[in-house]
């Protein structure tokens, strides 16, 4: 880049950002290898959504490690271009510019500790070794950020949990709609509602 381009990026508009009140964060990695993993069901929960609201696909956002579209007029959906390992780089720069405080942000992830299918929201609490979490407990400075969790049980006995996440399953793997449904739930009537609504089943 040449100097008078660098002066002229320097004093250039930056684009607008998107007005959100809520943060929607499927965790996954991407490329088509890791697509339809285990690891990704926050990925494909993150796309029922987009899909059922009949939102335009996730786009580049510039300045940001991060993809986005509007889910609804005051929640964006967002995900980290980064691997899962570093989810936090993409998601906490974005939250701090549109001033998003940790209990706005929504996200949707894999978990071992609960049998494939179920699924259960929490306000913060310990990452269980998932390092999506890390990242993302690390770059916002906290744990008090709603979790959204798919169950998917764990790997049978001789089975590497690394091999056992990114095996793949199929689109329509138990537990994802029913996340899809939580997370509706949590942005119109609060955690407390959908915890009423979804644990139940």
């Amino acid at each position: 880049m040449s100097f008078l381009s660098k002066i002229q990026a320097l004093f250039s508009p930056k684009p607008a950002l998107p007005s959100a009140n809520w943060l929607v964060v499927g965790l996954g990695n991407p490329g088509a290898k890791y697509e339809s993993t285990r690891h990704n069901v926050g990925y494909m929960c993150q796309d029922m959504l987009i899909d059922a609201h009949q939102q335009s696909p996730l786009t580049p956002i510039t300045g940001y490690k991060a993809l986005t579209t509007q889910l609804a007029p005051e929640v964006l959906a967002v995900r980290s271009t980064t691997f899962m390992n570093h989810s936090g780089q993409g998601v906490a720069p974005l939250a701090k510019a549109l001033g998003i405080p940790p209990e706005r942000i929504i996200v949707i992830h894999d978990e071992l500790d609960l049998p494939a299918g179920k699924v259960r929201l929490k306000m913060g609490g310990n990452e269980n070794g998932h390092n999506g979490l890390k990242s993302l407990t690390q770059e916002l400075g906290t744990r008090d950020y709603v979790r959204v969790r798919i169950g998917i049980s764990r790997p049978p006995a001789g089975m590497a949990v690394p091999d056992y996440v990114l095996e793949p399953v199929d689109h329509d793997q138990p537990g994802i709609a029913l996340a899809a449904e939580a997370v509706d739930i949590v942005v119109e009537k609060g955690l407390s509602a959908a915890q009423n609504s979804i644990h139940s089943r």
